[in-house]
């Protein structure tokens, strides 16, 4: 029975008629099946993928999340009520829907609040571009044991640690950096831990961009799915780049290597990765405004 004695709340300031809502739903499932479909197939063979296995791996959102879509906090549906929306968050309201904020879950606040701070830090600090990308060798470095060992290495061990040993390490992610090997570690530049993750975040590094993928997705579905599926998109950009300046040979995957270890290769990888800096800050900047009215929306309650 659809609810009638809801008022609509002070933070809706948006509305979207059936016909509106329907086609942005029915345009962000058919643009994330363009994205995903093959691979899922692929994945169905047991056929591995250095780009698409992490971003459904390591950041565990589902596929089939990804491809529901959700207007996110403040957008009333028009005729929208009677709709199956398979999350608890949509309140009916007459004929119409709204993500109801008195279902966000107390215990999510302080996540809210510290990621908001993690992204505001990284919205204004300045971009550093010096990496090279070398977050991805240091996890090879003198390794027993290579993480992704059903890849072949672009050069022998003994080389590779030369070239390791030739570079700055300037790892400014911990996310990263904690995957280095123990050899590794002592060379970057920085100390990096849990405790300081939110100091050290800034907006040229190639797995902070990333990870603004699951800054989106950790808030589903207050976090509007086009936010979410701009947020995914630079992500795949962000780690076809990763994988092609890493130490593993990804031409067999169509993955044509930067090679950092020439200075022509840390020319192309810079101007690569300003380029995605770039893309990252409308998306950072909007995910801001989403999470303050997310907090906006809890203070008024």
């Amino acid at each position: 029975m659809i609810t009638t004695n809801i008022t609509i709340p002070s933070y809706i300031s948006t509305k979207l008629s059936a016909k509106e809502w329907k086609q942005e739903k029915n345009e962000h499932e058919r643009l994330i099946a363009k994205q995903i479909d093959d691979y899922l197939d692929r994945r169905s063979q047991q056929q591995k993928d250095p780009v698409m296995d992490f971003l459904f791996e390591y950041y565990a959102f589902r596929p089939a999340h990804l491809k529901r879509w959700s207007p996110g906090l403040g957008t009333l549906l028009q005729d929208g009520g009677s709709y199956d929306w398979r999350f608890d968050e949509m309140e009916p309201i007459g004929e119409d829907s709204f993500l109801d904020i008195t279902h966000f879950p107390d215990d999510r606040i302080s996540a809210l609040q510290w990621i908001l701070t993690v992204l505001e830090n990284s919205l204004h600090r300045k971009p550093s571009f010096g990496c090279f990308g070398m977050h991805e060798w240091a996890m090879v470095y003198k390794a027993d044991r290579i993480r992704h060992n059903h890849l072949s290495l672009r050069m022998e061990m003994d080389e590779l640690a030369e070239f390791v040993e030739s570079r700055p390490l300037v790892c400014t992610h911990f996310d990263a950096f904690r995957f280095f090997t123990d050899e590794a570690k002592p060379y970057n530049k920085f100390e990096l831990n849990r405790n300081n993750f939110h100091e050290m975040e800034q907006p040229g590094c190639l797995h902070t961009n990333m990870d603004l993928y699951k800054w989106s997705f950790k808030m589903y579905p207050w976090i509007s799915s086009s936010t979410i599926r701009r947020a995914f998109e630079l992500a795949v950009q962000t780690r076809v780049m990763d994988m092609k300046a890493s130490p593993y040979d990804l031409r067999e995957q169509g993955l044509e290597p930067i090679r950092i270890e020439t200075e022509e290769g840390r020319l192309e990888y810079v101007e690569k990765q300003r380029a995605i800096h770039q893309k990252s800050q409308p998306i950072r900047q909007q995910l801001i405004t989403e999470y303050q009215g997310i907090l906006q929306a809890l203070d008024e309650l």
